[in-house]
């Protein structure tokens, strides 16, 4: 598709008042590219638009608008419409938008949507956030037991036109316990007089109200589901969520935790809609707890500042490794600190394997040192001309180095896990700091022993 010339017809169409010719043009684009369009225009231009739609397409549309459009839409329109506009949304998109909105345009809306819609979201919203509860939709095909193949297509085409997925159906029992689930093409296949409990399939996965967004995420992820049903604690089945919802959240997760591994606060704002003073209020407590971390490091030149005085010449050489080895420990740190918060975020692995890894991890840093410390060793011989001393300390104290901070970076996500955590938050900032520390120590504690004063 070619958006340019698309916008330009529109664009054309609209400035010339030629409704009908746009309404028909609209209606041959897609309804995610309808609320793109309608993201470029001013709010009077995008209330002319947005009445152009048929009343099946424009709750699609404006679902897929962004925040702020869909929050002038509102204030712009009456309150009959705001009511029709948020009936005819599938409830799971109506809670979407209501969460971003105002609390006086969130009780403007609901003061105007029937009663049942209004119950239904009143109860979706009152769910934790993050949680299943609170990104599931209630319109699901469900079915009881003892019904035929014949009966429950009847049913489906009744009401499957109001339902957000009709791929996986629900069979219930008289308690609205979920006791089985029904692909959709098993039931079209079926003889007509086959009761539903002989197609079902009683080993179906499930996820309860309160369980976090993430693991419901991963649950999908695992066992390839398009839908994953909701129940309660008692097992009543109370909704279910699809997989467009499902990757919503794996896209806020990957943000939220990129944010972290970055040592900001997560925010919920795209960067252009987020003004400067949040930017910096997201960035100003993990660079000063940082800043202030890295004092250490500070105390740690002062403590030995005796040490490096009397070696003069050769403190001086020592003091320019120092770059070098805290750039190196760092970077072997974020490596794998990445690759066990990874881990952890697609459940290959978990605490349970802490020792495993760290033993991986030290056997890999065993080898990477050799490798780093005989390079230095040559540079500091060869290339700078210097002493073997000062060379057999930095050589030594880069295996040191890359050592401790490789069994840092791996362990520090894992105990973040243990203790509840997010893993990310032990991501390169963090690790950095530490691994400075501990590399300016080993150098100094190595050239006090080797280098005789």
């Amino acid at each position: 598709m070619n958006w340019e010339k698309n916008k330009a017809t529109l664009d054309s169409l609209l400035a010339a008042g030629k409704n009908s010719e746009l309404r028909g043009a609209l209606m041959m684009l897609n309804v995610v590219d309808i609320a793109e369009y309608m993201t470029t225009l001013e709010t009077d231009k995008m209330l002319r638009l947005y009445r152009l739609l048929p009343k099946d397409i424009s709750a699609d549309v404006f679902a897929y608008m962004d925040d702020e459009q869909r929050r002038k839409l509102i204030e712009s329109i009456g309150d009959k419409e705001v009511g029709a506009l948020v009936d005819d949304m599938f409830v799971d998109d109506a809670v979407d938008f209501l969460e971003e909105m105002p609390a006086g345009l969130v009780r403007r809306v609901l003061a105007n949507v029937s009663e049942d819609q209004r119950k239904v979201i009143n109860r979706i919203l009152s769910y934790p956030d993050n949680s299943a509860g609170s990104i599931m939709t209630t319109e699901y095909c469900e079915f009881h037991e003892g019904i035929t193949a014949r009966e429950a297509m009847k049913e489906l085409k009744r009401t499957g036109i109001d339902k957000e997925t009709i791929y996986t159906l629900y069979v219930l029992d008289a308690q609205r316990k979920l006791i089985g689930i029904l692909p959709l093409r098993k039931l079209i296949l079926a003889e007509p007089d086959t009761l539903i409990e002989q197609l079902m399939d009683p080993s179906f996965v499930c996820v309860g109200t309160l369980d976090d967004q993430e693991a419901v995420a991963e649950v999908v992820r695992k066992y390839d589901l398009t839908s994953v049903p909701v129940v309660d604690k008692e097992g009543r089945m109370v909704g279910i969520i699809t997989a467009d919802d499902i990757m919503d959240v794996i896209q806020d997760e990957a943000t939220e935790d990129i944010e972290k591994m970055a040592a900001l606060l997560p925010s919920e704002n795209e960067y252009m809609k987020t003004n400067v003073f949040t930017l910096a209020k997201n960035r100003l407590p993990w660079l000063l707890f940082l800043m202030i971390s890295g004092i250490f490091t500070g105390l740690i030149i002062q403590h030995f500042e005796d040490t490096l005085t009397n070696m003069a010449e050769i403190g001086v050489m020592l003091t320019a490794c120092i770059p070098m080895l805290m750039g190196t420990g760092g970077n072997c740190g974020s490596q794998s600190s990445t690759l066990v918060i990874r881990g952890l975020a697609v459940g290959e692995i978990s605490p349970a394997d802490t020792l495993k890894i760290l033993w991986k991890e030290c056997r890999v840093s065993i080898l990477v040192s050799v490798v780093l410390a005989a390079m230095a060793m040559a540079m500091q011989l060869f290339l700078f001309r210097r002493p073997f001393s000062v060379a057999l300390t930095v050589s030594l104290a880069m295996i040191g180095t890359v050592v401790i901070s490789k069994s840092i970076g791996c362990t520090l996500p894992m105990l973040a896990k243990k203790l509840k955590l997010d893993p990310a938050l032990m991501a390169a900032p963090l690790i950095t700091t530490i691994v400075d520390t501990c590399s300016l120590l080993i150098l100094f504690l190595l050239a006090t022993a080797i280098i005789k004063i």
